[in-house]
């Protein structure tokens, strides 16, 4: 049997990136700060935008340490993680190192502590580094304070602000800082992260199951690294897919495929039993429509260019790509387009009824009946 209280702290800290090589999908991003860091050319504020689970604060950490490491040398990028310094951060032990979570901290108040702390130097750090997560909950009193910081800080301090929503955050602040755009990750990354993890860990699991996770984490690693979290509570020595469908409720590329396949054939009995056998089986029926929906997309998007394929391939499988390119063979670029309008609107109804089935039941039968 697994040890599981081993595994969620191996999870949650041996496997947390602690230098920039180990940061899984912003390879971009990376380059600039690592150029930045060994050109000695930092700057005193960036903003880091993305989904949530890319690595924004992971980011940020790796960038304290970077910056402060007693052993970096010149022109090098990475953190020794054995100075005291790195030590202290990776431990978040260091008075120096100062986190603000918005959603819980979006006064004015919060700031202008902020504004105080930022006066004193360092204590044992090069840098004070202040890291504000979820920046976009500030109230506007706070952003103005936060303003008069970023246009005069003092030399000593370094910004980073997160957030998941920078269309909320004033044109004022934004011209103020370097911004990144992390991007969510490849599922090929994630499975590869993933993969490094169970064999690591000796956990036994199947790389469709892999694959399984990895979609349902929508681009973010930390909400994979969570699932995988979650299915180890199986207990089992050895995990395969079936299990983890019904563990979490939810359909695998297997399961889309088939009823695709048959909404693709215009098969409409077939397809409203096998929704319905879904939903007797106790998957989610609006995580099946999401998936028609990006399943139907991936389609439309060879049918208009074939060449796309190769980017799908980061996707899915290139046999589930190769299948996906033949359906699109039997149907037209219209149809495509009406049949994933008709999911987006059955994907806006699931809360208005007491029928789990009956907005992806009525969006199918619309759409074959035509």
């Amino acid at each position: 049997m697994i040890d599981l209280l081993f595994i969620f702290m191996v999870l949650y800290q041996k496997y947390r990136p602690q230098k920039f090589s180990e940061i899984v999908g912003q390879e971009a991003i990376i380059k600039v700060l690592s150029n930045e860091i060994s050109s000695g050319q930092i700057g005193h504020a960036y903003l880091f935008a993305g989904p949530r689970g890319t690595g924004k604060t992971t980011t940020a950490r790796i960038l304290a340490k970077a910056i402060n490491c007693q052993n970096r040398q010149e022109n090098e990028y990475e953190p020794c993680n054995q100075c005291s310094a790195c030590l202290e951060i990776s431990q978040g032990k260091s008075l120096d190192l100062i986190e603000i979570d918005a959603a819980s901290n979006r006064g004015i108040d919060e700031i202008r502590d902020l504004k105080e702390n930022i006066k004193f130097l360092p204590s044992q750090l090069k840098y004070k580094f202040f890291i504000i997560d979820e920046v976009h909950m500030l109230t506007r009193e706070a952003f103005n304070a936060l303003l008069k910081t970023l246009e005069e800080p003092p030399r000593h301090a370094i910004f980073v602000l997160a957030t998941t929503e920078p269309q909320k955050l004033p044109a004022t602040i934004i011209s103020r800082c370097q911004r990144f755009d992390f991007h969510r990750i490849p599922v090929s990354d994630i499975v590869k992260k993933l993969r490094e993890i169970a064999n690591q860990e000796k956990i036994a699991i199947s790389d469709e199951t892999l694959y399984l996770i990895a979609w349902q984490a929508e681009g973010g690693l930390r909400d994979a690294e969570s699932l995988l979290e979650q299915i180890l509570t199986l207990g089992e020595d050895k995990i395969n897919a079936e299990e983890v469908k019904q563990f979490l409720g939810i359909a695998g590329q297997d399961e889309v495929a088939e009823l695709a396949d048959l909404i693709v054939q215009r098969k409409v009995k077939a397809v409203v039993d096998l929704i319905n056998q879904y939903f007797e089986n106790g998957l989610d029926i609006k995580n099946i429509n999401q998936l028609l929906i990006d399943y139907f997309r991936w389609m439309l998007m060879l049918k208009v260019n074939p060449n796309l394929a190769a980017n799908l391939e980061q996707q899915l499988t290139k046999d589930r790509v190769k299948v996906i390119l033949e359906q699109s063979e039997k149907m037209a670029q219209d149809e495509l387009v009406k049949l994933i309008d008709l999911l987006l609107e059955a994907n806006s109804s699931f809360d208005q009824t007491s029928i789990a089935q009956l907005p992806l039941e009525l969006a199918v039968v619309k759409f074959l009946n035509n």
